[in-house]
């Protein structure tokens, strides 16, 4: 094992990483409002996120047992990169639900496939005392992406706003579209740039160390040998997850609200804005966040970050029509994704020898993927059905359900913290 935890396979992740969420969240920030133009409801994108995940995370279990299994993990890493680099450009044809849903579920199959092998991998090529770090350091880098990415939208829809010309150019190439909604469908051409440098990151950069896999290896029999401390993790980590939406949901009620005062296409440039400070706070933190975590009780850790989440949650609910209000909202958004993203992905191997890392982190995408399925598809309805404020509120429940059990789950490793 690397004794540096500064190496070329965490720069190549990074880097990766970073290209990736380039190309994911550019069009993840203008969805919303793109589903808006063509008469898309707030049910729908929750259906669509919802069943997004559902399949995402089936394939993240599926995907860590074979890397575990056949030893070989960069092939599906490579592969999972690749689906998401062409699936976004789909919504450039998109008129309907249906194109939308195909396109979401097939780039969330490719993070699916991808992610529990990339953080098998990432965990393996550093020591134990600096995985928080390394991991804290690619949220950061990762994040970086999911900056640029909102922001290179937001500068295009500046600019086109008040540039007639040009978008009537780009009319011209995407027959059936209107002044709004063919600037969107530029922005999702323009994410194929960043999602093919992905994969030439990944494919050239990263290189993988010998695992010989283990052939004998059964599916039933590995879920049988999980440790009963790492089942009361999943749960908790389960019950967080059936709160924590999609969010374009937030990104949605944020447009929505300001629509009243600020017109459609300002809210949308707005929601935009608001994504893009999200990701900032999310890079910003991430780092910290991990570099921090061997000070305390993982779990405890863990549920402080759910906690801030639960607030924002409470806020969003609120759903004050100031932008002033939406940026402290979207502030504690950034500060808690951080937190569970990393400290989720650092604690797993707390639990789980190296053996089976894919396959613990395919559960905890599975765990993750099935709550994200329940959060996003219910606040959704209940959105459609009694109100925003009522989706919401469910979001607040659950989540201080989830942080409470996480705060009693027992921490295997790093205990010598009093948090």
């Amino acid at each position: 094992m690397n004794n540096k935890w500064l190496n070329r396979n965490l720069a190549g992740f990074s880097l990766t990483s970073f290209l990736s969420d380039f190309c994911h969240e550019m069009a993840t920030s203008v969805l919303p409002q793109f589903m808006q133009t063509i008469g898309l409801s707030a049910s729908s994108l929750g259906f669509i996120e919802g069943i997004a995940d559902a399949a995402s995370s089936f394939v993240k279990l599926f995907a860590g047992y074979i890397g575990d299994k056949t030893g070989n993990r960069k092939r599906w890493v490579v592969f999972g990169y690749s689906l998401t680099a062409v699936a976004i450009a789909l919504f450039v044809f998109a008129f309907s639900l249906p194109l939308i849903l195909i396109g979401r579920v097939i780039g969330w199959l490719g993070r699916g496939i991808r992610g529990p092998v990339r953080d098998a991998m990432l965990a393996e090529s550093v020591d134990e005392e600096y995985r928080g770090k390394a991991f804290g350091l690619h949220r950061t880098l990762d994040t970086a992406g999911a900056i640029a990415g909102p922001l290179t939208a937001f500068a295009i829809l500046t600019y086109l706003s008040t540039n007639t010309v040009i978008v009537h150019f780009i009319n011209s190439f995407l027959p059936g579209s209107t002044g709004e909604d063919s600037i969107f469908r530029f922005i999702f051409i323009l994410t194929l740039i960043p999602g093919i440098l992905s994969v030439l990151s990944i494919s050239l950069l990263v290189k993988e160390k010998y695992h010989p896999g283990n052939k004998e290896m059964q599916f039933s029999k590995t879920f049988k040998e999980i440790p009963s401390s790492f089942r009361f993790f999943l749960l908790s980590v389960g019950i967080f997850g059936m709160a924590d939406f999609a969010p374009t949901l937030m990104l949605l009620r944020a447009s929505t609200s300001l629509a009243g005062i600020l017109g459609r296409f300002e809210a949308a440039r707005y929601a935009t804005f608001f994504y893009l400070l999200r990701n900032s706070i999310y890079a910003i933190v991430s780092y910290p966040i991990g570099a921090l975590s061997n000070r305390f009780k993982r779990t405890r850790y863990l549920s402080a970050g759910y906690g801030i989440a639960v607030v924002a949650f409470l806020g969003f609910a609120i759903g004050v029509p100031s932008v002033k209000w939406f940026i402290f909202c979207f502030i504690l958004s950034g500060i808690f994704i951080a937190w569970e993203d990393t400290i989720e992905g650092v604690a797993v191997r707390d639990y789980i020898g190296e053996e089976r890392a894919g396959t613990a982190y395919g559960l905890l995408g599975v765990v993750n993927g099935v709550g994200d399925f329940f959060s996003s598809t219910i606040v959704g309805l209940l959105w459609m059905a009694v109100g925003a404020r009522w989706g919401f509120l469910y979001a607040v429940f659950m989540g201080l359900a989830g942080t409470t059990l996480m705060f009693f789950t027992p921490s295997m490793k790093n205990n010598s913290g009093t948090m």
